[in-house]
């Protein structure tokens, strides 16, 4: 009952006149960012970001959030028509969605995919309103040794659990925590890491360090593989969108069924939309009475993953505003946005700003509903959109991410750290190291730096406190785990090594 009249009280403050507006920004700004393959939700919030400056807390986070789960319904649209994902998480839809297209279904498939966005999103709120207060109920009892366990288990699962190399991941998470300590030690008021550099004093700007690492450098790698354009123009008639009744019916449980995969996914840290599509696509296949249609226009292997994409979004946000602790890189991103308006996400978060929370999750209900409305009758220019020439649309985005990191503190020494990070994220992005792994360390740093000494502080130096608290020895003992588990092969195969030479020996 209470978490009703709460939501209520969200809806009340969500219906103001600036909330819908911004939504409504935030949705069709996500759902356009996400029909381009290769710019994506990271690249877009981090791009946001200077503009928020100037926004109620409330209605910043609203605008964000609609950028994020804009993004994922906006990439379905290339995924469908061009066989082109917008983000990762759409990449299992063009297995499905594109042989659709192929046969002249790609009506049907955009309608589908509207639908099962909205189902899983509702669905993915329903887990966030009942699952964030609860969270934060449990970790208000948390000590600091049981927060410093648990910040680290998270930096190296999430650097374990994301794509590529597990030592790529841990070395970006170890440059994180380096940048995130640059600047002047809180406790003894000295420099640290600076260089020398008087800019450097109060530490590297958030917002022009993400502008560089997710914006600059994305735009870079999409506009060094070329390309006039994505798409010659082309208009999908809305007589065209309506499934039959056998889509429906394969669709309805299909949805459903991808929802509670990408909820369940969304709330572990790491884990991320990319694999709630991925495992939301293998059960369908696997429970399929036809398994041989898939990979041939199958709707379920549509709709499942779609549910899946849009019910982990939402979910994400629960360890997130509940524990402090973002799961993936755009969940720190948002974590830095509370950051620069002085709100601190966590158990007090519940607290203190309930209607702050509350405001946020009944926008999601709206943002949903107005990509619902706004979207199948739109399709038809989202497909326009992807005419723009690349050699137009890229540049005009890069003079607008130096025009807007200038307008927050009117310093040009924002923008060499833009285009420093833009370098350093492209290169670093070229070699297969994980951007999220290293913005994940430095959203972190002051937190682990914070209650690992204020646990040292409270235990007199003894460092056993960490193994002491049940816990904190749980979270490290399964970041042991984690470390020991993805390096298994490399162990078993230098053990295997050891081995043979000493037989040889």
């Amino acid at each position: 009952m209470d978490a009703l009249v709460n939501l209520a009280h969200g809806f009340e403050r969500a219906l103001s006149l600036e909330a819908l507006l911004f939504c409504f920004i935030g949705v069709t700004v996500g759902t356009f960012v996400g029909a381009l393959p290769g710019i994506g939700a990271l690249a877009a919030i981090s791009l946001s970001l200077p503009l928020t400056y100037y926004l109620d807390p409330m209605v910043a986070l609203i605008m964000l959030a609609g950028i994020f789960y804009g993004t994922q319904y906006g990439s379905s649209i290339s995924a469908i028509l061009l066989n082109l994902p917008g983000t990762p998480a759409s990449a299992i839809t063009c297995l499905e969605a594109y042989p659709m297209t192929k046969s002249g279904r790609a009506g049907p498939a955009l309608f589908i995919t509207a639908i099962a966005s909205f189902v899983g999103g509702s669905i993915g709120i329903v887990f966030l309103m009942g699952f964030t207060p609860v969270l934060a109920k449990f970790a208000i009892g948390f000590s600091s040794a049981d927060y410093f366990g648990l910040i680290l288990f998270c930096l190296v699962g999430a650097s374990m659990l994301g794509v590529g190399s597990p030592l790529k991941g841990l070395c970006m998470v170890a440059v994180g925590l380096l940048l995130g300590l640059v600047g002047t030690d809180v406790t003894s008021g000295t420099p640290r890491f600076t260089l020398g550099i008087p800019m450097l004093t109060d530490g590297i700007d958030l917002v022009a360090m993400m502008m560089g690492l997710f914006g600059v450098a994305e735009i870079l790698s999409a506009y060094s593989k070329g390309g006039e354009s994505l798409v010659s123009a082309s208009a999908v008639a809305l007589r065209s969108l309506i499934p039959t009744r056998q889509d429906v019916r394969e669709a309805g449980g299909a949805t459903l069924r991808g929802s509670l995969v990408g909820a369940v996914i969304g709330v572990l840290p790491g884990m991320g939309a990319t694999l709630a599509t991925f495992i939301a696509y293998g059960l369908e296949k696997r429970i399929s009475r036809n398994p041989e249609k898939f990979a041939h226009g199958a709707v379920e292997g549509v709709a499942s993953p779609e549910a899946a994409n849009n019910a982990s979004v939402q979910t994400a946000f629960i360890p997130t505003l509940g524990i402090g602790i973002p799961g993936d890189a755009v969940m720190a991103v948002l974590i830095a946005a509370m950051m620069i308006h002085g709100i601190q996400a966590g158990p007090l978060f519940m607290v203190q700003q309930a209607d702050l929370f509350w405001g946020v999750v009944a926008s999601m209900w709206i943002g949903n509903v107005m990509l619902l409305i706004l979207n199948i009758p739109l399709i038809g220019l989202w497909v326009r959109i992807l005419t723009i020439p690349s050699h137009v649309l890229y540049p005009s985005i890069l003079l607008l991410v130096c025009i807007g990191v200038y307008s927050v503190n009117n310093n040009v020494n924002d923008i060499i750290i833009v285009i420093v990070f833009g370098a350093v994220g492209y290169v670093f992005g070229m070699f297969g190291y994980p951007m999220a792994s290293l913005v994940l360390g430095v959203i972190l740093a002051p937190l682990l730096e914070e209650h690992l000494r204020r646990a040292l502080l409270l235990s007199d130096g003894n460092y056993m406190i960490f193994l002491q608290r049940p816990l904190s020895a749980t979270f490290l003992a399964l970041t042991a785990l984690f470390i020991v588990f993805s390096f298994k092969n490399q162990l078993m195969a230098l053990f295997s090594n050891e081995r043979h030479g000493d037989v040889r020996g």
